[in-house]
């Protein structure tokens, strides 16, 4: 067997910091290279400056880079009904097999490919063994990134509801053609980092015939951990007098999936809830977005924090605060949720998708019955209302990070997943 020195994986993601499914391709990235994987990252933009992260080498192609998430979106100017949901077609022509060819990587890994990245119909030019993290549904599905429970991605799509389409024959359905064509005797080996979404990807037609895995994103432990909460306000402005309810994401409020519209009327009900306790009154804090015009009616004052790029910053906030709320409506393995946590702070979201592989209801937070606002403010104030209970949901949501999620445990299973593959791929001498 290799030694894992030996083993040389080129990771390949649209972006290297932004957004979710780039933070967590960077981290792994990262947690790879810490445990002596000669890993690399290729990406069309890049954000950060380390040199192990390979983007464009010109700058008319960082340019072209900036600009191919845009012109991959011009089939949907037909769809005038289509709903305000993340949906890429996947059809620009790309050039990543030559920089695969000049890079020669022993495996590819391959993450969030869309917005102009990669064609699926490009996949059998990369000459490469093949793992891909699914970080959403578009893999199998017409071009959405979640199906927001239409579910028709198991019988071929077309008459897409996030199209507001009634043709049989539209975008959708050629892009769930197109895939099906792509990976038709490809050896593709999928990973998903929840349960959730290895049952929908193994209930695809397209995906079915093909190994999945369940393994998680890995989280720094030494950077998401919990540090003195009067500190970590004072470094934020936030008040000291007061429990903080959390809520962020990238586009926080204006990504519906991320459940925005259930945290106004949770909130507002754990208002009235925690009016008739003798504690400290609330506040909510937003971050991932600035303050609307309209002030949302939250029951309690509320601090926008904007967007918080660094690490650091996100780690004093979840330890600022008392409990973090995650109402998203569909959702894969949520980064905020496993920060949340990592940093000893309890999380209330929905029963949903891969909330339940991190939250352990009423033992490291609380799992509301799905789309019940009035559940979540219950949750909410059933994590608040004892000191004492706090305490022990926080060291139990510190002790799961650690267990299960923790970066080098987690960049070990990839190890082991590489050898494996690259011990079965044609050709391979073991």
């Amino acid at each position: 067997m290799p030694a894992t020195e030996a083993i040389r994986p080129l990771l390949l993601n649209s972006e290297d910091l932004r957004g979710g499914a780039a933070r967590a391709a960077y981290r792994l990235h990262e947690a790879l290279r810490a445990i002596g994987v000669d890993a690399r990252m290729l990406v069309q933009v890049k954000h950060g400056d380390a040199q192990s992260v390979l983007g464009p080498e010109s700058v008319p192609a960082r340019v072209a880079g900036m600009l191919r998430p845009i012109a991959d979106l011009a089939p949907l100017l037909a769809y005038r009904a289509r709903r305000k949901t993340t949906f890429y077609p996947g059809w620009l022509p790309d050039s990543v097999a030559r920089r695969v060819r000049r890079l020669a990587p022993d495996l590819l890994h391959l993450h969030w490919i869309t917005g102009g990245f990669l064609k699926v119909s490009s996949l059998r030019r990369l000459q490469r063994p093949l793992v891909w993290t699914l970080h959403d549904m578009w893999a199998f599905t017409g071009g959405c990134h979640y199906d927001e429970e239409c579910g028709r991605y198991a019988t071929g799509c077309g008459r897409c509801p996030a199209l507001g389409s009634r043709s049989a024959y539209d975008l959708s359905y050629w892009g769930w053609s197109r895939k099906a064509r792509a990976y038709a005797g490809l050896p593709l080996h999928i990973v998903t980092p929840s349960r959730w979404l290895a049952e929908a990807a193994r209930a695809s037609p397209l995906l079915s015939g093909h190994p999945v895995r369940v393994i998680p994103n890995a989280i720094d432990t030494r950077v998401f951990r919990p540090i003195g909460k009067t500190a970590a306000r004072d470094l934020l402005g936030l008040p000291q007098d007061r429990r903080l309810v959390l809520f962020g994401a990238l586009f926080a409020t204006s990504e519906p999936r991320k459940g925005y519209r259930y945290l106004e009327p949770a909130l507002a009900q754990l208002a009235r809830l925690a009016a008739q306790l003798p504690a400290a009154p609330l506040s909510a804090v937003v971050f991932g977005a600035t303050q609307p015009a309209q002030p949302p009616q939250f029951g309690m004052p509320a601090h926008f924090l904007g967007t918080l790029s660094d690490d650091v910053s996100l780690a004093a906030l979840y330890s600022a605060a008392d409990v973090f709320i995650a109402p998203s409506i569909q959702e894969n393995l949520s980064n905020t949720v496993l920060e949340a946590l990592a940093c000893g702070t309890p999380v209330v979201s929905f029963d949903i998708g891969g909330m339940p592989d991190m939250i352990e209801h009423r033992r490291n937070g609380y799992l509301a019955r799905p789309f019940e606002a009035d559940d979540l403010a219950q949750g909410l104030h059933w994590v608040l209302e004892s000191p004492d209970r706090h305490a022990a949901l926080g060291a139990r949501a510190r002790a799961k990070i650690l267990e299960e999620f923790e970066a080098e445990k987690i960049a070990r299973r990839h190890v082991e997943l590489y050898r494996e593959v690259l011990d079965t791929a044609p050709g391979r001498q073991t």
